[in-house]
């Protein structure tokens, strides 16, 4: 005679408050890699701005490399549901209404992903200079954003893109520019994003 099978037992009420967890910590980690940088932003310092112990931030997130990469991917995106950035509703409103529509909305998810993550980018580079693991993370981050910089000019364009095309628009939207431009050179966020705007213009009209 067969054993009974046993289901695991799965409450509602507890995954609510994992999730909510992993919601403050990622939180706190935001907002202490952008201010303080990688080497100066210490798991217990996440831990007490998140008001869990450390443990609980390991057994959630892993450890701080772990840590920094969610904290990034989420803020890409703008939440930490797991849903790709090319299935999301900005993404795919570039490819509705006519050019100028698709344009403004390029320019404006552009520059929105960068207002959320300068701060991250700034401390996986800073990180990336002594732990394999980011610089392996930052290489596949910018791998990321290049697919997403060709998919997402396909859409605003409504044409095949070209490798030079998706090359320069990569380059010159990379989150170095945008720090050179907004937090050195003073532009504000609407100068940046128009200028955005204007390099989407010129591959619309073949410049």
């Amino acid at each position: 005679m067969a054993e009974p099978t046993t289901r695991a037992y799965r409450s509602p009420r507890r995954a609510l408050q994992a999730a909510q967890t992993r919601t403050a910590v990622l939180r706190a980690a935001r907002e202490l890699f952008a201010e303080k940088g990688w080497a100066a932003t210490g798991m217990r310092d996440v831990a007490r701005a998140a008001q869990v112990s450390v443990e609980t931030i390991y057994g959630t997130l892993g450890g701080k490399v772990g840590l920094l990469t969610a904290a990034l991917d989420g803020a890409v995106v703008g939440d930490d549901e797991p849903v790709p950035l090319a299935e999301r509703p900005l993404f795919r409103a570039l490819g509705e209404g006519d050019l100028a529509a698709r344009a403004a909305a390029g320019a404006a998810l552009i520059t929105d992903i960068h207002v959320r993550t300068i701060g991250l980018h700034l401390a996986l580079r800073e990180g990336a200079g002594s732990e394999p693991a980011l610089a392996e993370l930052r290489t596949t981050q910018e791998q990321g954003r290049r697919g997403s910089t060709a998919d997402g000019l396909r859409l605003v364009l409504g044409r095949p893109v070209d490798d030079r095309e998706v090359d320069l628009f990569w380059a010159q939207t990379c989150p170095e520019v945008y720090e050179l431009l907004v937090h050195r050179s003073g532009w504000s966020v609407e100068q940046y994003q128009q200028w955005v705007l204007t390099l989407i213009t010129e591959l619309e009209n073949g410049s």
